[in-house]
């Protein structure tokens, strides 16, 4: 008999070199202000297979991306697109890859789950449903 993979094993990540190398930049900066969400990102980046320059895995959930996933313990499905700290506006569902949802998605390929960790504690799981490019936001005119 088998047994099955623990809960708590993490699912393989796949990031282009360009954004493996933006997100260890931006947690090393992190680690004195935002300390907890900053390692937990240097581990996701740790365990990730990172594609030659110029490669992207257009199922993975990557930086700019948009992303349906549900929180398997509510069956709430949310849509957001994955941004860097300084673009997040969660009023715009953009979540920055700074926040403990935001390291949980990266690199998460569709139809996989992650076990992660909300900042009060709770643990929650969530499985990627579909990954697209973001829709064009509406322009203002000139």
């Amino acid at each position: 008999m088998s047994k099955k993979t623990a809960a708590t094993a993490k699912p393989r990540i796949t990031l282009t070199a360009a954004d493996h190398e933006k997100l260890s930049t931006l947690a090393d900066a992190a680690l004195h202000t935002m300390p907890d969400v900053a390692r937990e990102l240097a581990d996701e980046l740790d365990r990730a297979h990172v594609l030659p320059e110029g490669r992207q895995r257009a199922d993975a959930v990557h930086m700019g991306c948009e992303v349906d996933f549900r929180d398997d313990v509510t069956g709430r499905v949310q849509t957001v697109t994955l941004v860097y700290p300084h673009e997040a506006d969660i009023s715009k569902g953009r979540v920055s890859v700074l926040t403990p949802i935001g390291t949980a998605l990266i690199g998460l390929p569709l139809g996989q789950s992650i076990d992660w960790t909300t900042r009060t504690g709770e643990r929650k799981r969530l499985t990627v449903l579909q990954v697209s490019r973001p829709k064009a936001e509406e322009r203002e005119p000139a």
